[in-house]
């Protein structure tokens, strides 16, 4: 089992930046990919971007060149630096992690707002 822990949400003006973090606990060398996804009331919850256990990170085109997803293994803790925040990216964040056999496990989301 793992569970996650997501924080730093807030409500930022457009052009600005955020850092949202993911606190994992519980069977964390199980975790092979972890990332963020995000949904927008009555929408379904889309992809943001992900890490790997090695490294690899990929990313929804939307953000690419704004957001960077980064891990610190030793403090099992995920983050998204979010700069150049527009409107649009206002969102519940959710962070996902899944396993090298393929369990999916999800956090509670936290709320983005960019608005002026």
């Amino acid at each position: 089992q793992v569970q996650l822990a997501a924080s730093g949400g807030g409500l930022v003006q457009p052009g600005g930046s955020l850092r949202l973090s993911c606190a994992a606990s519980g069977s964390t060398r199980t975790i092979n990919t972890i990332g963020w996804y995000r949904q927008d009331p009555g929408k379904e919850r889309d992809f943001v971007a992900s890490i790997t256990s090695s490294g690899s990170t990929d990313y929804a085109d939307s953000v690419k060149g704004r957001f960077l997803i980064s891990r610190d293994n030793a403090k099992n803790t995920l983050y998204l630096q979010m700069n150049l925040l527009k409107p649009e990216d206002t969102a519940v964040y959710y962070c996902h992690a899944r396993t090298y056999n393929v369990m999916d496990y999800w956090g509670k989301g936290t709320l983005v707002t960019v608005s002026s």
